[in-house]
Order: C-alpha cells, then sequence, then structure tokens
C-alpha cells in the first residue's frame, strides 16, 4: 500500500469514526463461510464491516479525536460502522455469541465516548431504534387513550341510564 492509499484509507476511517457508532472486533479464526454470512448480515443491517490496519485506524483515530483506542487496536482488528449504534452492537453481538473465535473488543458511542466490551454487549441487549419508537408512541397513545374513555363515560352513562328508563316504561 503507497502512501496516496494510505492516506486515502486514513481520511475514510476518520470519516467514518466522527458519523456513527462503531463497534472494534478481533476476527481471527473465522473461516471463509463464516466471513460472507457476516459481511451479507451486515449490509442487510446497515453496518459497514471493515478489516483495518492498526496502525491507520490509530491515525483516524486520533484525526477523529477519539481518544483511547489504543489498547482495542492489538492484532487482527475489524471495525464495524454503523448509524444506530444497537445496530451494530447487535450484530456484533450475535456472531460473537456463535463464533468461538470472534471476540469483542471495543468500541465507540455516537459522540466519541470509547467503550470496553462489555458496554457494547449491555449496548446490544437494548431494543433497536424502530422499537423503541413504537414503545414511545404506545406510551404516548395509552393516557390519551385513557382521556377518551373517561370523557365519553357520561355520556354513555346517560344513554345507558336513559334506555333503562325507556325499558321500565315501556314494560
Amino acid at each position: 500500500m503507497n502512501r496516496e492509499e494510505k492516506a486515502r484509507v486514513i481520511e475514510e476511517l476518520t470519516e467514518k469514526l466522527r458519523g456513527g457508532s462503531v463497534v472494534l472486533v478481533d476476527y481471527q479464526g473465522m473461516n471463509v463461510a463464516q466471513s460472507t454470512r457476516l459481511r451479507a448480515r451486515s449490509r442487510e443491517s446497515g453496518v459497514e464491516f471493515v478489516v483495518a490496519k492498526n496502525t491507520l485506524a490509530q491515525r483516524a483515530a486520533n484525526e477523529a479525536g477519539v481518544e483511547g483506542l489504543e489498547e482495542f487496536l492489538v492484532g487482527p482488528t475489524a471495525v464495524a460502522f454503523a448509524e444506530d449504534p444497537v445496530a451494530g452492537a447487535k450484530l456484533m453481538s450475535e456472531f460473537s455469541d456463535e463464533i468461538e473465535t470472534f471476540k469483542i473488543k471495543g468500541g465507540i458511542l455516537d459522540g466519541g465516548r470509547v467503550m470496553g466490551a462489555e458496554d457494547v454487549v449491555a449496548l446490544s441487549r437494548l431494543p433497536g431504534r424502530e422499537q423503541l419508537l413504537a414503545q414511545l408512541l404506545g406510551a404516548i397513545q395509552s393516557p390519551l387513550a385513557g382521556l377518551v374513555t373517561v370523557l365519553n363515560a357520561p355520556t354513555r352513562n346517560l344513554a345507558v341510564v336513559l334506555n333503562q328508563i325507556a325499558e321500565q316504561k315501556s314494560a
């Protein structure tokens, strides 16, 4: 790899490190079928999976203003970039459970906060963005539905009472 290629790779990595969330993994020991499956599932999930040289990744982190990655950039390292912080963590955690040699090293959250492997696993257990939005909508909608029920109760009760009076007079 010549200097121009290295500069281009550093620039791309820097831009991605500034963007969304990042999960660093040790991919050593994966066979071709597992690697192919990981890349396919990454594309489906909106996660970009890149194998990066540690020195280039460290330079990109320095340029992006991310500190504390040195401890994770040891040995074979692959990086998963995602817009949704939970998506990348979930996918890498699933593969870590499936493949014994596939290990999560750490990650970076949107704000540039460096996380350890335990934090990434904890993040992977959170519901996804779509599910959180659905839960929020349900939480907003529930009190409104209760309010409508309470406001309709007097009218409904009046109708029931009038119906009962009409039945008594007709009998």
